[in-house]
């Protein structure tokens, strides 16, 4: 297993040890049949992705501290005979048109086999926010394009998600509204062009019966570990039901 990326070192212990337990408690809950041996997965993003990778040959860092550095640190300890390779080309504050402005040489150019995007939280908030058109038009851009220069590549599509913590507690009704809009725009793509939809804010909305919100984000945007680990078990689940084969 090879990991490509660039993120700084926070929260590292913890994220590894969920690595390690997460690699016992899920392993064969799913076998991931779409990853096949010598298959490269791409994950593109904002923040959530980054998760503080950094650049460089350091394996210990390349991923970031997020969920997908979950998904390939137990990926890889499950299916090492597969040969996988994976990267990370998330970058903190990216709106849907930065991933375009970047999408040569941080996607095409990689050439990768899956390609797993999770955007939208900057387009809503941050002083970032660009119009819902302009979201669903350039994220279809995206997808066309990818489709056309990349035939064969699996594309898997994440939904952004909000959870009622810190600044967006008091104004969360109206937060999840504005999310809810980008959430919707993916979930018709995803239908559209019959692709994976990783529904994260089904999944954190469900674990609030578990634990309080702060247990899984600790700003409403970005997870905690246990949040993370959520995330990378949701996209596998969505990954492996959406491609048994």
């Amino acid at each position: 297993m090879r990991l490509v990326g660039t993120g700084k070192p926070w929260l590292r212990a913890a994220v590894f040890a969920l690595a390690l337990t997460g690699a016992a408690g899920m392993a064969r809950a799913a076998d991931l049949a779409a990853l096949h041996p010598n298959t490269t997965i791409l994950f593109q993003g904002d923040s959530i992705t980054d998760g503080g990778r950094q650049p460089g040959n350091d394996l210990n860092h390349t991923m970031g501290q997020d969920y997908d550095y979950i998904i390939a640190a137990t990926v890889g300890a499950e299916y090492p005979e597969r040969n996988l390779t994976f990267v990370n080309r998330g970058i903190s504050g990216n709106t849907v048109s930065d991933l375009a402005a970047r999408w040569q040489a941080d996607t095409l150019d990689i050439k990768p086999d899956v390609l797993s995007i999770l955007v939208g939280v900057n387009d809503t908030f941050f002083g970032k926010g660009e119009t819902l058109e302009t979201y669903a038009q350039v994220y279809e851009k995206l997808i066309n394009e990818t489709q056309t220069k990349l035939p064969g590549v699996k594309i898997v599509l994440g939904q952004p998600f909000l959870m009622p913590v810190a600044s967006h507690k008091a104004s969360y009704a109206a937060d999840r509204a504005l999310v809810k809009q980008r959430q919707d725009v993916v979930a018709a793509l995803a239908a559209k062009y019959h692709l994976p939809l990783v529904k994260y804010q089904d999944a954190f909305d469900a674990a609030l019966a578990k634990a309080p919100a702060e247990h899984w984000s600790w700003d409403g945007v970005h997870p905690t570990y246990a949040g993370h680990g959520l995330m990378a078990r949701e996209w596998r689940r969505a990954v492996d039901a959406a491609w048994p084969e």
